[in-house]
């Protein structure tokens, strides 16, 4: 697993946006711009793509330390901070501007009240059942065997 790895899940986890992990890098008194920590979360085979070294990897477990749990001198709830991480978090309203899809029926006469079907219906397209002979109503798919394996039974 590489250090990109790490952060990608780090952020997922805790909630984190681009601006909040630059906050964060910033309270340890690491400097980086949106680009280059972008650059981090792409894809490997992308042109932009950066390592995450290891300096920047301890100096982001150094300010998240500080960011949950904060300083000695002014210590914090972290599941406070983590709470906080998520009422910002704006939610999706799945019913908001969503047109509600209704499927049209297969045969259109189906769907009128005022007439039965045509007699040209999808009905009369279907197979029709087989008709099995008389007896248990299913055909004989696999005739008895009789092994004869050497031994005489009586």
């Amino acid at each position: 697993m590489t250090n990109n790895d790490i952060l990608k899940k780090l952020r997922v986890a805790l909630m984190l946006r681009d601006d909040q992990i630059v906050e964060i890098l910033e309270l340890v008194d690491f400097r980086i711009s949106k680009s280059e920590l972008g650059a981090f979360f792409r894809a490997e085979d992308h042109e932009n793509y950066m390592e995450c070294g290891d300096q920047v990897l301890r100096n982001f477990l150094n300010g998240l330390v500080i960011h949950l749990r904060g300083t000695k001198e002014n210590p914090k709830n972290p599941n406070d901070v983590l709470a906080k991480h998520k009422a910002q978090i704006p939610k999706k309203d799945s019913t908001k501007d969503r047109p509600e899809f209704k499927a049209a029926p297969k045969d259109s006469e189906r769907a009128r009240g005022d007439q039965s079907p045509s007699k040209s219906s999808s009905a009369d397209k279907r197979p029709k059942k087989k008709e099995f002979p008389k007896g248990n109503g299913k055909p004989v798919v696999v005739e008895k065997v009789v092994y004869k394996n050497g031994k005489n039974k009586k």
